[in-house]
This record gives structure tokens, C-alpha cells and sequence, in this order.
């Protein structure tokens, strides 16, 4: 039986290194598709005006230059609308956690029509199209007088990204064992400070996670910042980066490249510092001391 067992073990182990060479081949693959768009952002952004303009282009530039960062800073104002994407972002992303936080917490715990009704809310809202909604969001706020206003950009971008947060957290603290909120009752903490001491610190990183997308999903929107701001000093990132695009829709593409590859960076760092702690003590706290 030994002998059986070892010899079919030989036989699979072929198949099982083939196997596993593939699911290396295909992650490498989705790595270099992920990968090739800002390698190649980045090499146009230092290429020089003569590099850009030849038919044959090259995978890095020739003679690497600054010009294009000092035009794009030159030509439009990149730091003041980095500053507006910042605030109307980091805003978006915190209220939506505050608000959708507790809402999770009770659509997980107590199920009932409620919780259903808000499901089917999360899935109907994520289904209307931004051209939809743009005209009575645009009426609504205009009565408010919230037009042409980063308060009333922030509010737009709460509303949408917060029902895919309450999607998220509710599966977050589901996957709380509700054993051990059960027995810290039995050892006697109130539910505000079982909710602080033993839920909070495994829901951190959900919360995390959740705050890490509403940012990025707001920091790279275009179209409600487009309609719904006017003046230039309130204009966000993203509707900046069109105006390096002439009236006959030809692109400097240098510049274009330069701000765009700028504009990518805080999402880039965003993820980089919060990956580990996404990742890491997804457990803190299971273990009752």
C-alpha cells in the first residue's frame, strides 16, 4: 500500500508542478498587464519633445529630462488642485466610514427586512449610470447653493461611495466571531465596551480597506467634478489633467504624461502604506487574554 501510495504520488507530482507553473505564469502575466500602463506613464513623462514626436518609440527614454514636471507645473496649477482632490478625497472617504461603520454593524448582527432592504439599495444604486443622476444632483444642490463648492462635491461623493462601503463593512463584521462578543458579556463588559475593546480592533482593517477605496474612488472621479465646479481655483486633479488637451484635441503629451503620472502617486502611496496594515492584525484581538 506504501509502494501504491508513493508511486501515485510521483505520478501526480508532474501535474501538480505544471499546475502550480501556470498559476505563477498567468500572476506574472496579470502583474506585467497591471504594471505596463504606469511603466510606460512614467518613460513618456521623462522622454524629451523629440523622443515623443518619432514614429519608432522606445521603452525608456534616450535622454531622460525634467522639462515636462516643469511645464506641467508651469502651464497649470497642479499643487492647488492636488490640494482640492486631497480635501474633497480624505473628507469623502472619512464621512463614509463614520456613517456606514455603525450601519454595517447592525445589518450584520440583527438580519431582518431592514438589513434586506439595504442590500437591495446597494445593489440598485451601484446599478444607475452618473449621466442619470447628474441633472436632479445638479437642481438639488443648486437650490442649496452647493454648486461650484468643494462641500457640495464632498457631499456627492459620500453619497455614492457609501453604499459599496456599508458592502464591504457588513461582510467585515460578519466574519466577526459573534462568540467573542458572547463572552465578554459573560465576563461582564457592557456592549459599548465590548464594541471598543474587542470588535473594533478586528474591524480596523476593514474599516481601513473601505476608507483606502472611498479615497481613491474619490480622488480619481472626474465627471461630478467636471459639472459641478466651475471656477479654476476649486477644480480637482483629475479635470486639471484635461486641460493639457488643445480645442483640436491634440494632447501634450510630455506635460499630459508628467501630471498624470503625479496624479497617480498619492494612490499609489496610499495603498503602500496601508497594505501591511490591511493585511497584518486582521486577528488583533481574537485571542481573549
Amino acid at each position: 500500500m506504501t509502494a501504491r501510495t508513493a508511486g501515485a504520488g510521483a505520478r501526480r507530482s508532474p501535474r501538480r508542478t505544471a499546475g502550480s507553473a501556470g498559476r505563477h505564469l498567468a500572476l506574472l502575466c496579470y502583474l506585467v498587464f497591471l504594471g505596463f500602463p504606469l511603466l510606460w506613464l512614467l518613460s513618456t513623462a521623462f522622454k524629451p519633445p523629440g523622443e515623443l514626436a518619432t514614429l519608432h518609440p522606445t521603452w525608456w527614454p534616450e535622454d531622460p529630462t525634467l522639462a515636462n514636471f516643469r511645464q506641467a507645473f508651469d502651464e497649470q496649477p497642479l499643487l492647488r488642485s492636488a490640494g482640492n482632490s486631497l480635501l474633497a478625497a480624505t473628507a469623502a472617504a472619512v464621512i463614509a466610514v463614520v456613517i456606514a461603520t455603525p450601519m454595517a454593524y447592525v445589518m450584520a448582527r440583527h438580519r431582518g427586512r431592514l438589513a434586506r432592504a439595504a442590500t437591495g439599495w446597494v445593489v440598485v444604486s451601484q446599478a444607475f449610470p452618473f449621466v442619470l443622476v447628474i441633472i436632479p444632483l445638479f437642481l438639488v444642490l443648486k437650490e442649496l447653493r452647493l454648486i461650484n463648492a468643494l462641500p457640495g462635491l464632498i457631499m456627492v461623493y459620500v453619497v455614492w461611495s457609501l453604499p459599496f462601503a456599508l458592502w464591504m463593512l457588513t461582510g467585515y463584521v460578519r466574519a466577526v466571531p459573534r462568540e467573542l462578543e458572547e463572552a465578554a458579556a459573560v465576563d461582564g463588559a457592557g456592549r459599548l465596551r465590548t464594541l471598543v475593546s474587542v470588535t473594533a480592533p478586528l474591524l480596523a482593517p476593514g474599516v481601513v480597506a473601505t476608507a483606502m477605496f472611498a479615497f481613491i474612488t474619490a480622488w480619481n472621479e472626474f465627471f461630478f467634478a467636471l459639472v459641478l465646479l466651475k471656477s479654476p481655483e476649486k477644480q480637482t486633479m483629475p479635470v486639471v489633467l484635461t486641460h493639457f488637451i488643445g480645442a483640436e484635441g491634440v494632447a501634450d503629451l510630455g506635460p499630459l504624461a508628467a501630471a498624470a503620472f503625479l496624479a497617480t502617486l498619492p494612490s499609489l502611496l496610499v495603498f503602500a502604506v496601508i497594505q501591511r496594515r490591511i493585511t497584518g492584525g486582521m486577528l488583533t484581538g481574537a485571542v481573549k487574554s
